[in-house]
């Protein structure tokens, strides 16, 4: 989901099936049995239909993640966050006064706004981005690419996902210009400095009870480890977070407002936006597994803000205990604690909303090493079409195998197949916004004059796409295609010239099926096979083939440099 920029399939409505028992499903049972009995008070917490108002219910051993929820506060000048307690409940502050330790406890809301503060002096802030991706994955992959040259780096999401020469290391303007220099020498265009000059930055004020504060720092916590949040951009939701909240500076000048919350208590938050309460219990139980296994594989992804994970489908969606029901709470307490392996190391647990009708290798989308569990399976429950003699690399097998329709574990779905048609005018314009942003000479396009497929992966995903403008022909890769043009919503289509009766090309129709990167599980899928009678365990074995079902023991939370 993620993903990564994980785009999601949330609250889908599908009604519970009987499942099937076979041998290797009861056996699945017999674990689950024993789980359970480890952790009995989850389960009879679930079985009470208690939900968000009970709070946080979590082991003594559970992992401790830290969720930026509100990520970029103070870049808008006039935001507004609200905290408050629940009924009956008090909300208590800790922050520093004059290096001195402050608490304060009330009963009322308490605000944070940001007051832009004018420095003594203007102040320039310049960093060296060597590179700006759609995703992490990809941003991951060309740090590690660095770092092999010698170049030390730190990831970054200002907005888009960046590669930042480390601040540190490359500490005066000199140093960050002959590193540039030396990229552009070795033929990377794809440097430069972003630099800026400020007369002013964002302080933030806390009121409370009507004093205000200056605070940058500020831990809030409750008794009953539920806080209550509101946004000034969306004042008619007020989201309940369990666990305590922080107020933290950032890399960018602004602050992020961090959730402290066990990691059984965060997958139960991420349930129901993710694939939906009245989901078939085996689906929600695969999906619990996974957004553990994720959560837990990607905590490297905000090191530079000094969190882990952000709520958003840049990661997965998680927005407090607000929907939790006890559908998703039992399928959190069913498989607390189990992770999903593949030779004793987490698998990078990646899921989509909608395939299309066969899963991607991660390779078709990133770039990095593939893992041997992430490589294209029929979404199907029966073998309606050969991967091995039918190569979707093929563009005529492609063409035949979108044109299909029926048989697949997605069929019923909406974005299972689908057809967008867009203009020349209209595409050019999306190029252009794309190449601006990349700083790609290209970007002073005046015309697309055509479009074709160069290459498709076995999973018939594109690779390479190529585009003929005024000015010549560029190349977009992978899931670049997503970045630059706004019809496809997956790169699992093909391109079918348009000309309305006109003697020129008018545009292009995008012909394809799914929705998302494509990339290991089918929240969809998975749901139609659970209503075919399939356990949780076969369901992620289907769409993570090799992996293993086992419990987050010491060993792996030491691979993961957890205590």
């Amino acid at each position: 989901m993620g993903a990564h920029e994980l785009e999601k399939n949330q609250g889908t409505q599908l009604e519970n099936q009987p499942q099937r028992h076979t041998k290797r499903q009861n056996q699945f049972s017999m674990k689950i049995l024993f789980w359970r009995s480890s952790y009995a008070f989850l389960t009879t917490f679930c079985l009470l239909g208690l939900t968000a108002a009970s709070g946080p219910v979590s082991s003594s051993e559970d992992v401790e993640l830290q969720i930026g929820i509100v990520q970029r506060f103070g870049s808008n000048p006039k935001a507004k966050v609200q905290l408050s307690p629940t009924k009956g409940d008090r909300l208590k502050l800790q922050f520093s006064q004059g290096n001195q330790p402050q608490t304060l406890i009330t009963q009322n809301p308490i605000t944070l706004e940001t007051v832009m503060q004018n420095l003594p002096q203007p102040t320039v802030v310049e960093v060296l981005v060597l590179g700006d991706f759609r995703t992490f994955e990809t941003a991951e992959d060309s740090a590690k690419n660095l770092r092999a040259q010698g170049i030390e780096v730190e990831i970054a999401q200002p907005e888009r996902w960046q590669v930042w020469a480390k601040r540190d290391v490359y500490s005066t303007p000199l140093l960050r210009r002959l590193l540039l220099q030396s990229m552009e020498a070795s033929g990377n265009k794809n440097a430069y400095l972003d630099t800026k000059i400020l007369s002013q930055q964002p302080q933030v004020s806390l009121i409370v009870n009507g004093k205000r504060y200056s605070q940058n720092n500020l831990e809030i916590s409750s008794d009953q480890n539920l806080i209550k949040l509101s946004t000034s951009e969306k004042p008619e939701q007020t989201l309940t977070y369990p666990g305590t909240i922080r107020l933290q500076p950032n890399a960018y000048g602004t602050y992020t407002l961090v959730n402290q919350v066990p990691l059984e208590t965060y997958v139960r938050g991420v349930l129901p936006y993710e694939i939906g309460p009245n989901a078939p219990t085996a689906a929600l139980e695969a999906q619990a597994v996974i957004a553990r296994t994720y959560a837990l594989r990607n905590l490297r992804r905000f090191a530079i803000d000094n969190y882990q994970l952000c709520a958003d489908t840049h990661c997965q969606v998680y927005q407090g205990l607000n929907a939790v029901s006890r559908n998703t709470d039992k399928a959190s307490a069913a498989t607390s604690g189990m992770v999903l392996t593949y030779n004793q190391q987490l698998v990078d647990a990646l899921y989509s909303s909608t395939t299309g009708g066969v899963t991607a290798s991660f390779s078709d989308v990133w770039n990095g090493e593939d893992r041997p569990y992430l490589r294209p399976v029929l979404d199907a429950a029966t073998n309606i079409w050969n991967l091995s003699t039918q190569n979707l690399a093929d563009e005529k097998n492609f063409q035949q195998f979108i044109n299909l329709e029926k048989g697949f574990n997605e069929s019923s779905w909406d974005v299972f197949r689908w057809r967008k048609e867009s203009t020349i005018e209209d595409i050019t314009k999306d190029l252009q916004k794309f190449l601006q942003v990349k700083k790609s000479p290209y970007a002073k396009l005046k015309k697309v004059e055509a479009m074709s497929v160069v290459e498709r992966s076995q999973s018939g995903r594109i690779l390479k796409l190529a585009v003929k403008t005024d000015i010549g022909t560029f190349t977009l890769h992978k899931d670049e295609v997503r970045s630059a043009l706004r019809p496809p919503i997956s790169t699992f289509f093909y391109l079918q010239p348009l000309n309305k009766g006109q003697d020129q090309l008018w545009g292009y129709a995008f012909v394809g099926g799914g929705m998302g990167h494509g990339v290991g599980l089918s929240q969809t899928g998975a749901q139609n096979l659970a209503k075919l009678g399939w356990s949780s365990e076969r369901i992620l074995q289907f769409y993570y083939p090799g992996t293993k079902l086992q419990k987050l023991d010491q060993q792996l939370k030491t691979s993961i440099n957890l205590k």
